[in-house]
């Protein structure tokens, strides 16, 4: 484990920009940039339009580690170059930020309303390479719809299975199991979720560390106990479909929460904007959500 990149996720101001749209998400996250279905004919063509979407974005000035701590990134970011350096490289020498990699393969169909990861066939492999292209941890995403209890059990004991498997090879795992903002009985399911992690995170060892990637919660500094615990380097918020706006007010109410936003970091920048206009709008969106992940 790199100590320096740990420090930093620690203990620095700042937040993890998520950058990792994979296949089924790319489209949408294209689009939003303001690049149609119609520009492009096939998969290599259409991930070369989001990997140019991400290399705007990651060699702009205002995206630097003196408010990003870290990067989540797509398998193919991981293995692609910008600017002639991998992309881990990157980060971490021009940048000084921590990359993450993206290791689930989306989500299984509801059950007890719950989304379960999908297997992880060759996971092994992929952290493997993780580590060889300078990668500091993961992230895997599972969501919750309702306050059942055995679906989210069945969540957050996958997750720790796969992350003590993450462990074991020196990774840090990002453990992210997303609330629908949308659910019926968000605030309970808050309250579920809450108790079954606790109850896995005093199950790890003193010396395995994860960070939690969470829905901002209904209720104000509802993680302060995930926030202090000491297994836990880092807690993260996502935008899950709020706006910048309404995530950073939230995301503002949490101490020590700090964000991990994709849609919202990225909301306004398109593929047409001049590079004064492009900055600008990256300037608005970095400089608005590191002063909510620092309240």
């Amino acid at each position: 484990m790199n100590e320096l990149q740990f420090t930093k996720i620690k203990d620095a101001d700042g937040f993890i920009a998520a950058l990792d749209q994979s296949g089924g998400s790319t489209p949408k996250a294209l689009k939003l940039y303001g690049i149609q279905d119609d520009s492009y004919s096939s998969d290599e063509e259409m991930f070369d339009l989001v990997h140019a979407m991400r290399t705007r974005i990651i060699t702009n000035a205002s995206f630097s580690g003196e408010r990003i701590l870290g990067a989540i990134l797509f398998e193919q970011t991981m293995d692609r170059q910008i600017e002639g350096l991998l992309s881990a490289d990157y980060l971490w020498n021009v940048k000084n930020i921590v990359s993450f990699l993206k290791v689930d393969k989306g989500l299984h169909d509801e059950v007890n309303g719950a989304q379960l990861m999908n297997p992880l066939p060759g996971l092994d492999a992929v952290l493997a390479r993780a580590l060889d292209n300078g990668i500091f941890g993961t992230k895997m995403r599972s969501l919750i719809l309702l306050d059942n209890a055995a679906g989210i059990h069945a969540i957050v004991n996958q997750q720790f299975e796969i992350s003590r498997q993450i462990l074991a090879t020196g990774l840090v795992p990002i453990i992210e199991p997303e609330i629908d903002i949308h659910s019926p009985s968000k605030s309970e399911a808050e309250r579920m979720l809450k108790a079954s992690l606790l109850e896995q995170l005093d199950s790890l060892n003193a010396d395995q560390h994860v960070m939690l990637k969470l829905t901002l919660p209904e209720i104000d500094d509802f993680y302060a106990e995930l926030v202090a615990h000491p297994n836990v380097l880092r807690v993260l918020a996502l935008s899950g479909g709020y706006s910048r706006a309404e995530a950073n007010a939230r995301l503002a109410r949490q101490p020590g929460v700090v964000a991990s936003f994709s849609r919202a970091l990225t909301e306004g920048l398109t593929a047409q904007q001049s590079d004064e206009e492009f900055t600008a709008t990256l300037e608005e969106s970095i400089s608005s959500i590191f002063r909510a992940s620092t309240t």
